[in-house]
């Protein structure tokens, strides 16, 4: 009954995970430049995505990655399950220093600029390069999360009897 439970919360934290960056993808390339007020509405939406859903998605999917791992002995040996984990740890270290950190700097600095008049194009220049790319980063790792959950490839060495045998 666990390990189902942990499987349905990985599945579902792996699918906000995916559906929250690829929301934040589509509102940065549509995000209006010709309004302040609609560009600060954007980059708030884009921030409360990031933290109401893909941190806490990401979160869901950590815990019931490793608890899943721990919890079983097939899991343990398999590589392709610790290669899952590292790629998680990354996204979760990427996903911090990238997709939040920028997401709120930019919602920060969208709000000051709506409530100056005035935008800083030098400051948000570096920052939405940022955004992007750490973005599709993120993206692509969680796919590549995704296909080795479905995939699980064979990542052992081969077993001397068997490449003895193959030999022969």
């Amino acid at each position: 009954m666990t390990r189902k439970l942990l499987k349905i919360l990985h599945e579902l934290g792996g699918i906000g995970v995916t559906g929250a960056l690829a929301c934040c993808l589509v509102l940065v390339a549509t995000a209006p430049t010709d309004s302040l007020a609609g560009y600060a509405a954007v980059r708030e939406g884009i921030h409360a995505i990031t933290r109401w859903v893909l941190l806490p998605s990401l979160l869901a999917v950590l815990v019931s990655g490793i608890l899943a791992l721990v919890m079983t002995p097939a899991y343990m040996e398999a590589r392709w399950a610790w290669l899952k984990a590292v790629f998680g740890l990354a996204m979760f270290e990427g996903t911090l220093l990238t997709v939040q950190a920028t997401s709120r700097d930019l919602a920060a600095l969208a709000a000051e600029a709506l409530a100056s008049g005035v935008p800083d194009a030098e400051a948000v220049a570096p920052l939405l390069r940022t955004e992007w790319r750490g973005l599709w980063t993120m993206l692509v790792l969680s796919l590549l999360n995704v296909l080795l959950a479905v995939w699980r490839p064979r990542l052992r060495r081969r077993r001397e009897g068997a490449s003895t045998a193959a030999g022969q």
